[in-house]
């Protein structure tokens, strides 16, 4: 017996920033469970909840990120500047590339056990006295995503992965993950 019925989509941006800039509203597939009243939405799997950038576009970005700080380069103004493929309109920031690194380790972290059964992470070095930019670098090198590479095919393979066995997206925070955190 089908305990939902679908309702009508609502809308959200998805940006791009690789090849080219690229922002676009998009469809989001939306249902109502007829038991408990309440509406779920399917979000495809090259997003992340509560994100208008692409999964493909924070990578990406941090991985521009991470050449700069592996030739010694401090702060995160210089992966702006790498990314010359951005409009203005992407309102990309240093701040905004930090908080794209925290989100993305701390999915790394969460999912350490379950990559592991499918990748080496042993060149991961753990978040005690590493700095943020070794940790994401031991990860991107396990998937393997490295700067100047053709990294996208390995990334839709991870989130692929990831997802079949947990169900749950590898980046962000679901509205079900944010309800059952609060008592």
């Amino acid at each position: 017996m089908d305990c939902y019925r679908q309702i009508t989509p609502y809308f959200r941006y998805a940006i791009e920033l690789f090849p080219c800039f690229r922002k676009e509203r998009i469809p989001i597939a939306r249902f109502l469970c007829r038991r408990g009243r309440r509406t779920f939405s399917l979000l495809p799997i090259q997003l992340i909840p509560y994100f208008q950038y692409t999964v493909a576009a924070v990578i990406g970005t941090l991985l521009l990120a991470l050449g700069c700080w592996q030739k010694g380069q401090k702060g995160f103004l210089g992966a702006v500047v790498a990314v010359d493929t951005v409009d203005p309109d992407s309102l990309l920031t240093p701040w905004l590339i930090f908080c794209w690194l925290k989100v993305v380790l701390q999915g790394f972290r969460r999912a350490h056990a379950v990559l592991g059964r499918f990748y080496d992470l042993s060149g991961v070095r753990t978040r005690k006295r590493v700095a943020a930019w070794e940790e994401v670098e031991g990860y991107f090198s396990a998937f393997p995503c490295k700067p100047n590479t053709a990294w996208e095919p390995q990334l839709s393979k991870l989130l692929q992965r990831y997802s079949q066995v947990t169900a749950q997206f590898l980046f962000g925070t679901t509205s079900r993950q944010r309800l059952s955190s609060h008592p």
